[in-house]
């Protein structure tokens, strides 16, 4: 196992599923994803977490959520930190967003990344 310091950092964008009832899966669990999610928040010391954690994490929204219009969720992106892109792969598809249908499989992306600016 890797000391925290020696982590690779991964880029992962998982934009849901387009159907009618994508959005209504994710209200349904989101509760759950979100507790998942922090338990491997770095700040949370990721506790009990030797595979990967996350440096930071959100929802991807519509433009029209910003501009005045409704407010609507339509994917995650992470920054997580992990010894290899297969075990972030392994915890994207753990989350009950993947498991529940939400994310859209065929179009996540992980790619490695490396901050230009320093981390929260």
């Amino acid at each position: 196992m890797s000391s925290p310091n020696n982590l690779n950092k991964f880029w992962v964008y998982a934009p849901d599923k387009t159907d009618e009832k994508a959005f209504e899966r994710r209200l349904s669990v989101r509760a759950k994803h979100l507790e998942n999610a922090a338990k491997r928040r770095i700040d949370n010391d990721a506790k009990g977490i030797v595979d990967g954690r996350i440096r930071v994490g959100g929802a991807v929204l519509t433009p029209e959520s910003i501009t005045g219009g409704e407010k609507k969720m339509v994917g995650s992106c992470m920054i997580y930190e992990a010894e290899s892109i297969e075990v972030v792969k392994k915890i994207i598809e753990s989350d009950i967003y993947y498991t529940a249908g939400v994310w859209d499989p065929e179009r996540i992306l992980i790619l490695p990344f490396v901050a230009a600016t320093q981390f929260p």
